[in-house]
């Protein structure tokens, strides 16, 4: 559920933040309050475009965030996130934020990691749905469409087992295109693997010989300058006249004289000869060190002809030598298999015959199934149809079946041999159209109301949204509306913007949208309202503040408000 919208610097909001309840919360207020700019804050967390004139005026940037419980999501989104590169979510709590300037600039976050608008569209698809004068309406999508119907008649463990089915046929259809080639290409195929496998095999390499390499290069190529060197390091120590040892030698006799004359000097001695020892263990580690050093012509050209091998096989197979081995493991892997190609196609193409039996099996279990369940879901829908005000209107779903899955031209889909369309036609004598052809908002919305009423155990969005659900309604209908969204507010949160105080009094939270002058400049505010508040407002939205209107309010609350 979303739990809480903080909107900064967009349009009359200043510094806005609204906490949501669970169940069913509706905003209410006077035209142009700003009841509006939520659903548009919602739009930009969800991913919808940017436009730079809807930032506050005398204000350079306009950020929103929303904060989402996902305790009970459905959706596997952890995956998601992880494939995207985007941090996980803490204590079931989803942060997606948005901000955007008027230089231009446009910048989204997920659990404070930067990411895509798509990447943010395709998550706040699962997580709002917004009915209204809105373009984010799932149930618009055929795709989705079906998604429901299969979920209204408990087919998914069908669908997936098709869907299963579907991918092995792909990783088969793709193994089959490698090995299908014509002769030439084939013996080239052969030749190239077959030279590229000998010679990463050849070159015997281990994953951590190159920097070793590079060392005993290093030594090996500047051997005689290194020997000139120790020899200078082992006179200027011993050798040379006033080297260090013989200079500290004379300082050692000299200390002693000191020494015995004053007998106070002991530890004088003491740190001389703690300053000698080490001289003399540094002469022996340089006189070892000049033993280990040689010059050898042969192991420097053996070591200048592997380190250019190594180049050459980088520059070819990869950027180090675990990319060159990977490689030479899969091409070895791949040349077995075309050796053995005809074996493999054999196989291949007796899996890819069993597959698209039990795929032609399955995808008209599915279509029967599919067939059945239509009626039904229509019935039903109708029925919330008719409370809703629409006493003439027809409903139903088209539906298209591909007879045989050769017949497919491009790849299978996942969800069957089946496409849908939900149709509508509002009045008696008109054609049925497609859902997303429905022309008026109020029409789509309340088709979307009676729609989410029948699916609302099998939808898995969490947050649904309406605007201008209640449009050129009222009387009975607009008690249906509201009762409606309470039912539906049992299993889903409901986020309601509405005129009419028979759906308002229905919520089991109520917030009102009011704007006021600050500094001289308009700004709206939202708060949350409790008792004789909310019958003042409610009293407001059917005409006024008179006694009747009160009694009215009261009597609303105590009849329509959700236990």
């Amino acid at each position: 559920m979303l739990t809480t919208l903080r909107i900064k610097n967009l349009a009359l909001v200043e510094d806005l933040t609204l906490e949501l309840q669970s169940g069913y919360n509706v905003i209410t207020g006077e035209t142009g309050a700003g009841k509006s700019i939520i659903i548009g804050a919602l739009n930009l967390i969800l991913g919808e475009r940017a436009d730079r004139t809807f930032i506050r005026s005398g204000s350079d940037s306009c950020s929103v965030e929303a904060l989402f419980d996902i305790a009970s999501f459905q959706v596997p989104l952890r995956s998601f996130l992880e494939e995207n590169g985007i941090e996980p979510c803490e204590e079931n709590q989803l942060v997606v934020k948005r901000t955007f300037t008027t230089a231009g600039t446009n910048r989204q976050f997920v659990n404070g990691s930067p990411t895509t608008l798509q990447v943010l569209s395709s998550i706040g698809e699962g997580l709002v749905d917004i009915h209204g004068p809105h373009d984010h309406q799932s149930l618009l999508h055929p795709a989705r469409q079906l998604a429901i119907l299969d979920a209204f008649g408990n087919l998914r463990p069908l669908r997936e087992n098709f869907s299963k089915l579907v991918r092995q046929r792909s990783v088969l259809d793709d193994e089959k295109v490698a090995l299908i080639v014509d002769e030439k290409a084939y013996a080239q195929q052969l030749d190239l693997l077959r030279f590229q496998a000998n010679e990463i095999k050849a070159a015997k390499l281990h994953p951590d010989e190159e920097s070793q390499l590079h060392e005993e290069y290093q030594r090996a190529s500047h051997a005689a300058k290194l020997l000139q060197l120790t020899q200078t390091a082992v006179g200027l120590l011993t050798e040379d006249e006033n080297s260090l040892l013989d200079r500290a030698g004379a300082l050692g006799r000299t200390l002693q004289e000191i020494q015995r004359i004053d007998s106070t000097a002991d530890p004088l001695l003491s740190l001389h000869s703690q300053a000698v020892g080490p001289l003399h263990d540094l002469q022996n580690e340089i006189s070892r060190y000049a033993d280990r050093l040689e010059i050898d012509p042969i192991r420097l050209q053996e070591l200048e002809e592997r380190l250019n091998m190594v180049q050459s096989l980088k520059r070819k197979y990869g950027s180090s030598l675990e990319e060159i081995i990977a490689f030479g493991a899969e091409a070895l892997q791949k040349l077995i298999l075309l050796e053995q190609r005809d074996v493999e196609l054999i196989r291949i193409n007796d899996q890819l015959k069993r597959i698209n039996t039990e795929l032609s099996r399955i995808g008209q279990e599915l279509s029967t199934q599919r067939r059945k369940i239509i009626p039904k879901l229509c019935k039903a829908v109708v029925k919330q149809l008719l409370d809703l005000g629409f006493k003439q209107s027809h409903f139903d779903i088209a539906i298209s079946t591909e007879p045989q899955i050769s017949n497919l031209k491009s790849q299978i889909p996942l969800s069957g041999l089946d496409s849908i369309e939900f149709q509508f036609a509002p009045n008696a004598g008109e054609p049925l159209r497609p859902l997303r052809a429905i022309a008026s908002s109020g029409e789509m919305a309340r088709v979307m109301l009676a729609l989410k009423t029948v699916l609302a155990a099998e939808d898995e969005i969490p947050v649904l949204v309406f605007d201008e659900v209640d449009a050129n309604v009222g009387g009975e209908t607009a008690h249906a509306v509201g009762q409606k969204m309470c039912q539906i507010s049992r299993q889903r949160q409901v986020l309601c913007i509405t005129h009419l105080a028979p759906v308002a009094a229905c919520a089991s939270t109520h917030y009102v949208v009011t704007k006021h002058l600050k500094a001289g400049r308009t700004i709206s505010e939202i708060r949350q309202l409790d008792g004789s508040a909310r019958v003042d407002e409610l009293a407001r939205m059917l005409g006024g503040q008179s006694d009747a209107a009160r009694k009215h309010a009261e009597e609303l609350l105590k009849t329509e408000a959700a236990p």
